[in-house]
């Protein structure tokens, strides 16, 4: 009982001086934070175009991006964020006469058949006895008949 009550008392004492050596500093200054930067895309093969542009300046970033969508209107999202009023979007959709290639669709062929024969062929073992033609030199003679040919051998 008493190498009990020595243990908890010196894991309390533990961490009684793991709390008082906590220090918490504040965040060091990195000084003003500053970018722009911007891209763009631009295939008419596949017809992907789009394009972003944006800047920032402390805690203030305003920016825009463009894109085609998939029925042709461009797309412009013009947007800012800053501490006081959040992220604000602008969009706007503007018809083009850009057309987005659409895959070709190939016409499905029905053909309709009539089966005359069974769909796989018919194999017949026979000892070469019953069989006509040249007999072979030894073994067994086999036959197979489909729809269109018949084999022996």
């Amino acid at each position: 009982m008493m190498g009990k009550l020595s243990y908890l008392l010196c894991l309390g004492l533990a961490l009684i001086s793991a709390v008082w050596t906590i220090e918490l500093q504040p965040e060091p200054d990195y000084g003003p934070v500053a970018y722009e930067f911007h891209w763009s895309v631009h295939d008419p093969h596949t017809g992907d175009i789009k394009s972003q542009k944006e800047t920032r300046k402390d805690d203030k970033v305003v920016g825009q991006y463009t894109l085609i969508d998939a029925d042709g209107y461009l797309r412009t999202v013009d947007y800012s964020s800053d501490e006081h009023s959040g992220f604000n979007a602008i969009v706007r959709r503007e018809p083009t006469d850009i057309k987005i290639p659409q895959p070709a669709l190939e016409p499905k062929k029905l053909i309709a058949t009539k089966i005359l024969a069974p769909l796989s062929p018919l194999v017949h073992y026979a000892p070469k006895a019953l069989l006509k033609g040249p007999e072979p030199s030894e073994g067994n003679y086999v036959s197979v008949s489909g729809p269109t040919a018949q084999y022996k051998y």
